[in-house]
């Protein structure tokens, strides 16, 4: 089981960094330790001062693929939910500085908090999803997949020309504008529509 992620598929979120628009997929991978299920807490680790929330929709494979079409990547997945791809912004900003991989700021335990996953008949239009993020009852960030720079099958496909997709592996789809810190005790709750599917505190 491998968690495959994308980054800046909102083009407000690539302005929000300075980003230029992409013309491909970007792609890293978190092990499989970085999982956060359950809603357990998440510990705030000590190696960062400035860990940082990213909702997005996740989208569970449950069948066995390698260089997947995009006009049947459909058939890849039934499942969705909703995780957080915690960020350690200060870490990144150094890695960025010095041009290294990203693995410590992005791939670190329990760097992705995730949803039990629920069948797509129950949200609708998976191009036109809208979600958001709420810590301790207010709205700090939220995005409709309508707004993604490459949809679930163009991400499904382009992933599966490098990597074999297999049952379980889940995709993180990039997150919108408005990123931003988590504190100690902060409650995060996120939901897909109107569905609470994460509620969780930060400790």
């Amino acid at each position: 089981m491998k968690i495959i992620a994308i980054g800046l598929n909102y083009s407000d979120h690539a302005k929000e960094f300075n980003s230029p628009a992409l013309s491909e997929p970007m792609v890293f991978m978190k092990p499989d330790t970085a999982l956060l299920r359950n809603n357990k807490p998440f510990f705030l680790p000590d190696f960062s001062n400035e860990i940082h929330y990213e909702t997005e929709v996740i989208v569970k494979i449950d069948r066995l693929g390698k260089n997947i079409s995009e006009k049947f990547a459909h058939r890849y997945y039934s499942q969705i939910g909703i995780g957080i791809d915690f960020t350690a912004r200060d870490l990144q900003n150094i890695q960025r500085t010095k041009g290294n991989p990203w693995e410590i700021c992005k791939s670190f335990d329990a760097s992705a908090a995730v949803s039990e996953f629920y069948p797509i008949e129950e949200f609708g239009d998976l191009r036109n999803l809208n979600f958001h993020l709420d810590i301790d009852g207010k709205t700090v960030q939220k995005g409709s997949t309508k707004d993604m720079i490459f949809n679930i099958d163009k991400i499904i496909a382009y992933i599966s020309r490098f990597f074999t997709l297999k049952i379980g592996d889940i995709i993180f789809t990039g997150t919108p504008v408005g990123v931003g810190k988590v504190e100690r005790n902060n409650r995060l709750q996120a939901y897909i529509e109107n569905k609470l599917l994460l509620d969780f505190k930060i400790k």
